[in-house]
């Protein structure tokens, strides 16, 4: 038989995460899911004392060692607080995957996926004070510079520091045997997506968003992306920003590989 995995999931209570935690247990997977409320772990990772007390509790659930890691905890552009959707998007995202490192390093085939976004490609950014800020784990003056710009351009630069976080990591990370990747989902049907759509200013934009495939993804289509980078068929894939957006990012940048 084989040895059951660990995998921790933030973000598992609704949208993308259930679904994530929906197909990695159909596989028999041992989950551990974080979040707000109905999780396995109920923590707040807007805030360093959450993200502490989650990878805390974390350990404690999985006697210090993981196979897998899912950062999937997030909150959308509509968000009227902004600076909230850096600490969740970036810094909750990050703090985790950086400090459950070490658990990661203990167990079998380990390997990580963070959720960014195809609007990190998408949203216009003429100044990148806020990535710049993210990216030197300067919280408190990301927090200030997203409180004086509209969700969605925080948005869009949270998961962009988000995924270039990512790929500076790769080499250390593979050095440790640890697998490290990023998937950048287009337009999801999640309460996330929908409440995007519901917002008078961010619903428009949404509808008007190109997709060459003509239709808005499933959860469960994404959490087939991330099932795929975390376990062995992926085993050579790396410090990569996987897109599963329905063609968004090549019809808008044709000439980026």
């Amino acid at each position: 038989m084989p040895a059951v995995r660990t995998v921790v999931v933030t973000g598992s209570a609704s949208g993308l995460g259930a679904a994530v935690c929906e197909r990695l247990a159909a596989r028999g997977t041992r989950l551990i899911g974080v979040d707000l409320a109905g999780a396995d772990i109920e923590a707040d990772l807007a805030v360093p004392a959450g993200r502490s007390a989650a990878m805390n509790a974390v350990l404690e659930a999985s006697g210090g060692a993981i196979d897998g890691l899912v950062a999937c905890a997030g909150v959308g552009p509509h968000m009227s607080d902004t600076s909230l959707i850096s600490s969740v998007n970036y810094f909750g995202a990050v703090h985790i995957i950086d400090g459950l490192r070490p658990a990661l390093a203990g167990g079998l085939e380990p390997a990580a996926v963070a959720i960014a976004s195809n609007s990190l490609s998408l949203v216009p950014m003429h100044d990148l004070s806020l990535v710049d800020a993210m990216l030197a784990g300067n919280e408190v003056e990301a927090a200030r510079l997203a409180a004086e710009l509209p969700g969605a351009t925080v948005y869009g630069m949270s998961k962009l520091a988000l995924a270039r976080a990512i790929r500076h990591r790769a080499s250390a990370w593979g050095k440790a045997g640890i697998r490290l990747n990023a998937v950048a989902p287009g337009p999801v049907l999640t309460p996330l997506l929908q409440a995007s759509l519901d917002d008078p200013e961010l619903g428009p934009l949404v509808d008007a968003l190109p997709v060459p495939l003509d239709r808005r993804a499933e959860p469960g289509e994404i959490a087939a992306t991330v099932d795929f980078l975390l376990g062995p068929d992926a085993s050579f894939v790396h410090g990569a920003v996987l897109f599963a957006d329905g063609g968004t990012d090549a019809l808008v940048r044709p000439d980026q590989p």
